[in-house]
């Protein structure tokens, strides 16, 4: 287990390229993946081969894949069918392709994690990796004119689901609270000590910044955990020691209709990695 750099050079390569014969078909329909390599460099940092990893919000899997990818066992909850399903596919090919490996996908709201998943594991977990959604602000896949024949933009795969439940859909405060008793489930299934990462980055709603990433600080100390870094994963690749961006369409149209009105708007080429730990102790709130 090695100590974390406070920029993590996940990008190197594009996402897809990332996902390349490790996930199923139909995997790039989830709005919202975790870029392969931040699950990838969190397990590597804070883990060692045999460690058990859980994603409470495990989407396609991503997670698990790279879990199992580096020899740890790995649970996940997802509370859609759709993306449980697929996440089950996912650990069942990088199974089948390693022939080896263990990973268990359960269908449900991660509020209720501790009865989601097996009592043998509750105080076994050794490491958290999760992002909470992002609701409207995931802006899914395009297709152009010149691709559809039709003129404008084909929007697409730009929703988790249409359950108005899903944390996707609600407001903010309301996403944060769920957030922190999703945070306070994984603090008791937690190991003493062990590590919860959380990737998450600010987005802007009308015009204001939500900085979601400060308000998921917040809430990882209302869940009784002991905040113990932030870093920086990057989206952007680094290539001759040049940033390449890799910015979505929406992105960029977003960052040029802000500046076209004189607002000096940046595209976001990073992600917020919030690190928190489960305190040794037996007194405070991490037995509550």
């Amino acid at each position: 287990m090695t100590h974390s750099a406070s920029v993590w050079n996940t990008a190197p390569t594009s996402a897809p390229k990332q996902r390349k014969r490790n996930y199923v078909p139909g995997s790039a329909a989830h709005p919202a993946k975790m870029l392969p390599q931040i699950a990838a460099h969190a397990i590597s940092t804070y883990t060692r081969p045999g460690d058990l990893v859980l994603d409470p919000m495990c989407g396609i899997g991503t997670t698990l894949v790279e879990a199992i990818r580096l020899g740890r066992p790995a649970l996940g909850t997802e509370y859609e069918p759709r993306w449980a399903a697929l996440a089950r596919a996912n650990a069942r090919h990088v199974m089948n392709a390693t022939g080896t490996g263990r990973g268990e996908v359960v269908c449900g709201d991660a509020r209720r994690l501790t009865t989601l998943i097996d009592k043998q594991h509750h105080g076994k977990v050794a490491l958290v990796v999760t992002s909470p959604p992002y609701g409207n602000s995931v802006h899914g896949q395009v297709r152009s004119t010149k691709e559809t024949g039709n003129p404008g933009v084909l929007k697409k795969d730009h929703r988790y689901s249409h359950d108005p439940s899903n944390l996707a859909h609600v407001s903010t405060d309301q996403l944060l609270e769920a957030f922190t008793e999703i945070l306070t489930q994984c603090r008791r299934v937690l190991r003493p000590g062990g590590t919860i990462v959380v990737t998450t980055r600010p987005w802007r709603e009308h015009g204001e910044l939500i900085d979601l990433p400060s308000a998921v600080l917040g809430a990882g100390k209302a869940a009784g955990l002991q905040p113990t870094e932030r870093c920086v994963a990057l989206l952007a690749g680094i290539r001759n020691g040049r940033v390449i961006n890799r910015p979505s369409f929406f992105q960029m149209k977003n960052v040029r209709d802000a500046r076209r009105v004189g607002i000096p708007q940046c595209v976001i080429q990073h992600e917020d990695v919030l690190v928190f730990a489960r305190p040794q102790s037996r007194t405070g709130p991490a037995h509550r």
